[in-house]
């Protein structure tokens, strides 16, 4: 399989109070590995799915510790280092079953398409292409985005896009995203993306909504669990799994590992959204996007 989006340096904060603005908030600080892509990545590897991951670092100490740590779990890195520009970093605070971010893309927004093409080339066995829409959010990356779908369709390649965050979404606007995804095989959306995209329903109806522009859709609804819904008609939910949530960063990332993993396999919606809850419990299970060794 590929993916195609951001790699990036998480600097998360657990928040042991809430957000005291304008004093001192205390709080548990670690540096560790972020960005949906290369997150989703590594939970792929737990599920012994062949991976490259096609992204972007800056030259610099993170962008190699990022790719070593990726190298490290079995990802296979087509991943380009960029002079002059920093390895992305987020700001990640984190606490009561919530996360803000405060992004700096840095080099993942020089992702180019030829990178896409010579990753298509060397890894002709892959049936699949997974991509994060965080490419697409962005002008200047946007072109790659737009292109590894493209060519993944002329390929014969099965594709899927998680649709990243709301804000950027709400930034493009929902006919321009809708009209770049068009025709993909899977669409990731969380309860906020889905409501930016396709207004205030309820989630099966979002999801028949969003199913005129994507084969399946499926809508990631936190303690509510999920929705599978098909172009066809077909709709499947699934309940959440009941866990102590200690960090939510990263738990779409794994879900949405776990669904492509059974689904790419043959799996049933409702294997799928199986698989896909267990990966987010574990991953809201502990602190950090990254599955832990």
């Amino acid at each position: 399989m590929l993916l195609v989006g951001d790699v990036i340096t998480d600097v998360l904060a657990v928040l042991a109070a809430p957000l005291a603005r304008g004093t001192d908030t205390p709080a548990a600080i670690r540096f560790t590995g972020g960005g949906q892509a290369a997150n989703t990545a590594a939970w792929l590897t737990t599920q012994s799915v062949p991976v490259t991951l096609v992204g972007a670092v800056g030259d610099d100490a993170a962008g190699r510790d990022r790719i070593a740590e990726l190298t490290a779990v079995g990802v296979d890195c087509a991943v380009r280092t960029v002079t002059g520009v920093g390895t992305g970093t987020v700001i990640v605070l984190a606490g009561g079953g919530e996360r803000t971010m405060v992004t700096e893309r840095g080099a993942n927004v020089r992702l180019r398409p030829e990178q896409v093409d010579a990753a298509l080339a060397e890894a002709p066995e892959a049936s699949h292409l997974h991509l994060s829409a965080y490419t697409l959010l962005d002008p200047e990356s946007r072109p790659a985005g737009r292109h590894a779908l493209a060519a993944a369709r002329e390929r014969g390649l099965t594709t899927s896009v998680d649709a990243a965050s709301a804000a950027p979404l709400r930034a493009v606007g929902s006919a321009a995203f809708l009209s770049w995804v068009r025709g993909v095989d899977l669409l990731l959306v969380n309860t906020d993306e889905a409501t930016v995209l396709a207004g205030g329903l309820d989630p099966a109806a979002q999801g028949r909504a969003l199913a005129a522009t994507a084969r399946r859709v499926v809508v990631k609804r936190g303690g509510a669990g999920a929705t599978w819904v098909e172009r066809t008609g077909t709709v499947v939910t699934s309940p959440a799994r009941r866990v102590a949530v200690v960090d939510v960063t990263g738990a779409g990332d794994a879900f949405a590992a776990g669904l492509l993993a059974a689904w790419l396999a043959g799996a049933t919606p409702e294997a799928a959204l199986n698989r896909a809850t267990d990966l987010g419990a574990a991953a809201v299970s502990q602190v950090g996007a990254r599955p832990v060794a």
